[in-house]
């Protein structure tokens, strides 16, 4: 049986414009665990939120004792239900921090399959055979009315609307996580960022980086500098996961 291998670097930026990152990422092999998280509400609540999303996931998975699919999935669920319960749990003893939350993508590999958690704009991709895709769908007021074929894909980059969040974590009283579970093959690539870099590039030139011939950690640094040479409008945050196997 082959033994699972994943390689991975990360990195987030401030980008050109604001002066905080309200970014958060997590690398933690050891653990199974990769996310990237964006904080809302403000710059110190913000950064707050993504923080408290990334010490809940940390706690969760570094509890896990075995390595079913099972209990992968299960843990995914567990750590958006505890950020969200622990940052209304500040709001309520912080009045001052209302609105405060956070979007988050988070992925977890096991045997050959692998599950992404995921609320928000907060995104996850995979990169496999040459081909881009983007696994999660953006919980944004835009892609509802794109998905109603009220307006076009188009049309919703200039929307005066673009930045509305329907789900987030931490913010709604009650709180629905789409789960994505999938097999995974050597030379998969899984990217999850967050939108400071897809608001910045489209899909066609994120895909050219990421089936560069470049080292991982070469492609983040590649993204980046490309969503700041293309502006930079907001906190710039991505991980890059490889998929391998050992026999």
């Amino acid at each position: 049986m082959s033994q699972l291998k994943v390689k991975s670097f990360g990195k987030s930026d401030t980008g050109l414009v604001r002066s905080e990152n309200q970014d958060v990422l997590v690398i933690e092999p050891e653990v199974g665990l990769f996310l990237v998280a964006d904080g809302m509400g403000g710059a110190a609540s913000g950064e707050l939120a993504s923080s408290i999303f990334a010490h809940a996931a940390l706690e969760i998975f570094s509890a896990l004792k075995t390595q079913p699919e099972q209990e992968r999935f299960d843990a995914v669920q567990a750590a958006f239900k505890l950020a969200h319960e622990r940052i209304q749990d500040h709001v309520r003893k912080h009045s001052d921090d209302q609105g405060m939350g956070c979007t988050a993508a988070l992925a977890t590999f096991f045997d050959e399959s692998c599950c992404l958690g995921h609320v928000g704009d907060t995104l996850g991709y995979l990169l496999r055979g040459g081909n881009l895709r983007q696994l999660t769908r953006d919980h944004l007021l835009v892609q509802d009315q794109i998905d109603q074929g009220l307006i076009t894909s188009g049309q919703a980059k200039n929307h005066p609307l673009k930045n509305v969040i329907l789900r987030s974590v931490g913010v709604d009283e009650n709180l629905a996580v789409d789960l994505i579970r999938g097999d995974i093959l050597r030379g998969d690539i899984f990217l999850l960022c967050t939108d400071g870099l897809t608001s910045m590039l489209d899909e066609i030139l994120i895909g050219q980086v990421l089936s560069a011939k470049l080292s991982l950690s070469q492609k983040v640094e590649r993204l980046i500098e490309e969503a700041n040479s293309a502006g930079g409008h907001d906190n710039i945050t991505v991980i890059l996961c490889e998929i391998g196997m050992a026999l």
